[in-house]
C-alpha cells in the first residue's frame, strides 16, 4: 500500500515538472517507448494530467506517445526477430509463462494482424506481442500498422476525452476506463471474427 502511494507521488512530482519543461515532448516519447518495452506503468497517470495541463500540445503529446510506442515495439519485434534465443527466454520467464507465449505464438501466426490490435488495446502487457511478432518472423508492415492502430486509439483517445471534458477527463477515464477497454477490444474481437467469416 504504502508503495503505491510513493509511486503516485512520484509520478505527480513528474508530472509537474514536464507540465513546464521545454522537454515535454522528448520526455514523452523516451516514456512512452519505455512504457511499452521494460517499464510496467501505465502511461496514463503521465499523460492524462499533463493533456489536461498542456491543452495546447494536447493532440502533439498523444502523437509523440504514439511514435515512442512504435519505436519501442520496433524495438521488441528486433528482439524477438535476432535475439529470441538469448534473451526472450529471459522476458517469458520474467513477464510471462511459456504456455502463454506458446498461446500467444500460436495466435501471431494464424491472425497476426487482429492479435496485434486486440494485445495494444486491451490491459496485457504489449511485450509478448513484440515478442511473438518477432519470433515467429510476422510481417513487419503488418505488425507497425497493427500497432500504429492500437496505440492510436489508445492515446488519441485520451486526447478526445481531455479536450471534450476538460479538468473533468481524469475522473472520467478512471471511473469508465475498464467499460472503454472492454467495449473497444469487443469491436476488435467483433471485427476479427467478421474478417474470418469473409
Amino acid at each position: 500500500m504504502a508503495l503505491g502511494k510513493t509511486v503516485k507521488k512520484k509520478v505527480k512530482n513528474k508530472t509537474k515538472q514536464l507540465v513546464n519543461s521545454k522537454y515535454m515532448l522528448k520526455s514523452m516519447t523516451v516514456a512512452s517507448f519505455l512504457e511499452s518495452t521494460i517499464v510496467p506503468i501505465p502511461l496514463e497517470a503521465v499523460m492524462v494530467p499533463l493533456m489536461q495541463a498542456r491543452r495546447d500540445s494536447l493532440w502533439k503529446i498523444a502523437l509523440v506517445a504514439t511514435l515512442g510506442c512504435v519505436i519501442g515495439a520496433l524495438f521488441g519485434y528486433a528482439l524477438g526477430y535476432y535475439l529470441f534465443d538469448l534473451a526472450g527466454e529471459w522476458v517469458i520467464e520474467t513477464f510471462f509463462s511459456e504456455a502463454q507465449f506458446d498461446n500467444v505464438k500460436q495466435h501471431m501466426q494464424e491472425q497476426g494482424f487482429w492479435f496485434v490490435i486486440t494485445l495494444g488495446i486491451a490491459p496485457i502487457p504489449f511485450q509478448v506481442a513484440m515478442l511473438a511478432a518477432g519470433a515467429t518472423h510476422y510481417s513487419l508492415a503488418l505488425f507497425l500498422l497493427a500497432t500504429i492502430i492500437a496505440r492510436s486509439l489508445r492515446y488519441f483517445g485520451l486526447a478526445i476525452v481531455v479536450y471534450y471534458a476538460g479538468d473533468k477527463a481524469e475522473q472520467l477515464i478512471k471511473r469508465y476506463k475498464m467499460k472503454a477497454v472492454i467495449a473497444i477490444t469487443f469491436t476488435v474481437l467483433l471485427l476479427w471474427w467478421i474478417s474470418n467469416l469473409l
